[in-house]
This record gives structure tokens, sequence and C-alpha cells, in this order.
């Protein structure tokens, strides 16, 4: 299944991903945003649970009128244009996770969080999570929405047919490393023709770079996806496919779900949001999926922020409904109406967010995205991140789907991204 229902940035956005905002960090004079009791709120489908949004309208309505409003489209391309424009400037705004880093470098063009008191609330949120909303400077511009600790999904009746550990306790403990996930691949080939472990080889490399801590491009401004932390991850994305573990088949297509729903494509590599996915998709396999852990350790994808702008001639105020909109109880709804994996621990225990699961054969799932939200390790995102990491995950997919020699590929990854790194300024 696709790495983010959120929309990964392709690679002609990415390229501008460090740059876009520069030309608003220029001291100029507040823009105009909320006029009188107004104060307008951004964020995209899905972004936030709408039953919440709508309760705090109606909670702070005898104080501020709160216009909620749906972007579509482009979102973070809107944002900037209007940023840049100056007018009509939301006060508060959603931050997609995947582009967080972009807005860092111009933390002054948003209130920093913590002059209104945020530090106070720390705690309550994870700590990772939390430290990726925080510019160089120090200033906290995004306060966290949502999480995507990622699992892995298998259905338990195959897995028995290749005699491999079936129960969700017992392939977390089992299968825990990317050596055993791979043998375990092989029989499961073996003994179920036709079958494969793996939709992509992308999913290998995304979820193993997530569980490092370290990127593509460190604090000083220099490109250190040549290193073994990330070659390593591309091996291991390459050994999936030279062990026969990947399946030709688009992932998302009717051929994907007629495989998916015959027991040849039994499991996924996958963050908490593609449960939903997996039951839009395949209402058909109802009870017949579980939930284990990641082999190789916890790993993110996606998740995204609130941000007050410099337009917001009421900071206070609009600080007060973010933290009342993100609250643990109310994270916990939008885990329940919008799938968004709650970034308050406290959440976890909560008996709405315990019910065991039809689709999951009555497993209780939080008792594996929990923990995994819980550790995964804090890791430096650079702004330039996206443009510098496009290449690599561009021609990793070339070797899965093409067929394209690794060595070849690699050679032809790096020599992109030495062209992007002096573009850029960023040193090699």
């Amino acid at each position: 299944m696709r790495l983010s229902r959120r929309g990964l940035l392709r690679a002609g956005l990415a390229g501008t991903a460090a740059t876009a905002l520069g030309g608003l960090a220029t001291g100029c004079a507040v823009p105009a945003g909320s006029t009188g009791r107004n104060m307008v709120l951004w964020y995209w489908s899905g972004g936030l649970s709408d039953t919440v949004v709508k309760e705090a309208r109606a909670r702070f309505g005898r104080d501020v009128d709160l216009k909620a409003q749906q972007i579509g489209g482009y979102y973070r391309s809107k944002l900037i244009t209007t940023m840049a424009g100056r007018a009509h400037i939301p006060d508060i705004a959603g931050l997609k996770g995947e582009d967080m880093a972009s807005y860092l470098p111009n933390a002054d063009q948003f209130v920093d969080l913590r002059t209104l008191g945020a530090e106070k609330l720390k705690s309550r949120y994870l700590d990772w999570k939390w430290q990726q909303g925080v510019a160089d400077d120090g200033s906290l511009v995004g306060f966290p929405i949502d999480v995507g600790p990622v699992v892995h999904y298998f259905q338990p009746a195959v897995f028995d047919k290749a005699g491999l550990p079936h129960e969700p306790a017992d392939v977390s403990r089992e299968l825990d490393t990317w050596e055993k996930f791979f043998a375990a691949g092989e029989r499961l080939k073996k003994r179920v023709p036709g079958s494969f472990l793996l939709t992509d080889v992308g999913s290998v490399f995304e979820m193993s770079l997530g569980q490092g801590t370290t990127r593509f491009v460190d604090r000083d401004r220099h490109f250190i996806g040549a290193g073994e932390h990330v070659r390593t991850c591309w091996d291991r994305a390459v050994e999936a496919k030279r062990r026969g573990l990947v399946s030709d088949i688009v992932s998302g297509t009717p051929d994907w779900n007629s495989a998916a729903e015959r027991g040849l494509l039994p499991s996924q590599l996958n963050a908490s949001w593609a449960a939903g996915d997996l039951k839009l998709g395949l209402p058909k396999t109802k009870g017949r999926w579980r939930v284990a852990d990641c082999p190789g350790g916890p790993s993110n994808v996606g998740g995204s922020f609130l941000a007050i702008t410099k337009a917001c001639r009421e900071p206070e105020r609009a600080f007060e409904i973010i933290t009342w909109i993100l609250d643990a109880d109310n994270q916990a709804q939008g885990f329940v109406d919008a799938g968004l994996f709650p970034s308050t621990p406290a959440s976890y225990a909560m008996r709405k967010l315990r019910e065991p699961d039809p689709f999951f054969g009555g497993q209780i799932t939080m008792d594996v995205y929990g923990p995994a939200a819980e550790q995964i390790p804090v890791a430096y995102n650079s702004p330039y991140d996206i443009a510098l990491g496009q290449p690599v995950r561009d021609e990793i997919k070339n070797v899965g789907v093409l067929g394209k020699d690794p060595a070849q590929a690699w050679r032809d990854a790096m020599s992109k991204c030495r062209r992007i790194a002096d573009h850029l300024g960023v040193t090699y």
C-alpha cells in the first residue's frame, strides 16, 4: 500500500522544499489576518476530527467565531502563497508532517508557542514528535496533532499454512529482526505458491530509515545521504528484491486487492492509519488480519501539527483552541473519527481506543500501536531532507519496479544528490 495517505511530496515540489518560504522572512510588518471576533483555521480533509472541530466552534463560540476551512489540492503551496501575499492568512494553520522541516527555517513567520505556555504541556505529548516542531533557534512552531507508528499487518491463516508464527505476540517476538522477517518470507513463498511477503521494496527502505536517528542532511547543512546509515537501508531493500520477496503487483490496484483477498499478499508494513485503507479497500477480508510489531524496531510515517501564524490578532485565544482540540480526550476522538493516531500517550489507555477490532479478529490493536509510538527514536529532520532524499527513493523504486541494476541505481542517485546539493548550497 502507499506509504502515506497524505501524499509524500514528489520530485518537483520536493526540489523547492527548503526554499519556498524564503521570501517571507524579511522582517515585514505583521500581515492582515483575523478581524474582530473572526478566527480562521486551515486544515485538509482528514487532518482533524470533524466532530472535535465542530465542538470547538461551539465551545469557543461566545468569544470568537471560529471559521474552520478544509483546503483542498496542494495545501502547502496554498498556505505559502497566502502567507507571501500577506492577506487572508489563517490564524491557525495545519502543517503536514512531511513538510514540517521546511517551515522551521522561517519560524519567525509563526508564533513561538513557548511564549504562550506550551512548555507546561510538553510532558503530555510524545517527546520525539514534540521535537519535530522545534526550530533550530529553540522556538516551537508546531503543536503535535498525530503520528503514524509503523506495524506489521498480516493474515494469520496464511502464516499458519506456511508454518510460520501466526499469533500477534509470536510474530512480534519471532520476526523481530529484518533477517528473521526475510527468512519468513522465503518460507512463505515455498509453502504458499504465488505468495509474497512484500508489495514493494520502498517500504523496506522507508521503514528502515525511520528506525534510525539520522536522515540525509545534518544540522551543519552537510549531505550525509551517502553514509552507512542510508546505504544499509538501501542494501536491505535490494536484498528483499534479490530474495524474491517482493511482488510485481502495483499496490492499490484491483490486482493487488484480488491477491490480498486470496491470501497471496498476506503481509505489509505500514503505519497505523493504513488500517483504514485495509478496511475500506478489502472489506471481504474482515477478521482475517492481525497486527504485530515492525521488524527491526519502531518507525513512523506521517503525522502533522497545528501552528499559529503571526497574522493572528489573538494568539492566546488561538493557543487555547489548539490545546483543547489536541488534548488527550479529543485526540482519542480523532483516532475514532479519522484514524489520526494520538500524539498523547494518555489516550492509549482510554476505553474507546481499547475496543476489540472485528476487522482484526477482535484484537486490541492499541496494544501494538501504543508501544510502537512511544519508542520511535528522535531524529533530526533537515529542511533539505525531502529534496535530497527523493533521488534515492526514486532509484530504489527503479530497482524494485524496473529491475534496474542496484549498483548503477545507487551511483545515479548519488550523482543526482550531488547536483541538488550544489543547487541548494548543501555541502557534499
